[in-house]
């Protein structure tokens, strides 16, 4: 996933945080629970060359799925996200996590223990699709809560106002985060594969619509690659690397896909 070989790391408490399944219990803070009666870790910040935090959106449109896909896009974001977590924990590295709708729902800090993938997984597998999307406010406020340089991997179908959300991850940068951005997207949004008059339901607040799919066909197809390109586009003036996920895709070819990107990129550097 990096560049940088691992140098060993110290620890310093950080904070506490409550306890969900799967956690380590060697970490409880027995003194807390004798006060409060419920369970909290001693979290740690753990000083190493590398700290990646995972930006996942959990927003109402990631939960679609279509005939053409076995998953929906949230589903799909959840498997990338814990299969790279893994991947960099086996490396000795440390993960993080947020989840987010309009705001943040979930905030872990990265921790490069072993351990950490289980609660990881498990704030992945809670998190539900709902709510409306802020993905420019969101990207503000986790520029500035994410302290420590490292990577950031937005994994989003990013359906918001494109130059909103472009002035959100430019803030990532400018806090000299390397940024990822994964678009996940459900391949119906592409293709526009319907035929006979369909009624949609709006997502995060859109009422829904009757119309015939066939007249809308082209337009439709336009409009989405153009967004496609200006998200695109956007990525590579900030220097982001962007990649393009479609759910009908294979897990591991998309994984493989990229991995291979990052390696030849960083091969580069």
């Amino acid at each position: 996933m990096h560049k940088s070989p691992y140098h060993g790391f110290s620890i310093e408490f950080a904070e506490h945080r409550e306890y969900v399944p799967g956690d380590d219990l060697r970490y409880v803070d027995w003194k807390v629970f004798g006060k409060s009666d419920r369970f909290y870790l001693k979290q740690y910040e753990e000083e190493t060359n590398f700290a990646c935090y995972f930006l996942l959106d959990t927003s109402e449109s990631m939960r679609y799925r279509s005939e053409q896909a076995a998953l929906s896009k949230l589903d799909y974001a959840r498997l990338v996200c814990a299969a790279l977590s893994y991947l960099i924990l086996k490396q000795q590295d440390a993960v993080g996590l947020a989840t987010f709708d309009h705001t943040v729902r979930n905030f872990l800090r990265a921790s490069s223990h072993p351990s950490h993938l289980k609660p990881l997984c498990h704030v992945m597998e809670q998190a539900g699709a709902a709510g409306e999307s802020a993905l420019g406010p969101i990207f503000h406020e986790l520029a500035e809560r994410i302290k420590k340089r490292g990577l950031v991997v937005v994994v989003s179908d990013l359906f918001d106002d494109v130059s909103t959300l472009l002035l959100g991850l430019k803030h990532l940068r400018h806090r000299r985060h390397e940024v990822l951005v994964l678009q996940v997207i459900d391949p119906a949004e592409q293709d526009f594969p319907f035929q006979d008059p369909t009624l949609f339901k709006g997502l995060e607040g859109l009422p829904e619509q009757l119309t015939e799919p066939r007249a809308l066909r082209t337009a439709y197809q336009r409009e989405f690659e153009c967004f496609l390109q200006e998200v695109r586009r956007g990525c590579h003036d900030l220097h982001m690397e962007y990649m393009l996920l479609r759910t009908d895709q294979s897990l591991a070819v998309a994984l493989r896909t990229f991995l291979t990107a990052r390696a030849t990129r960083l091969h580069r550097v």
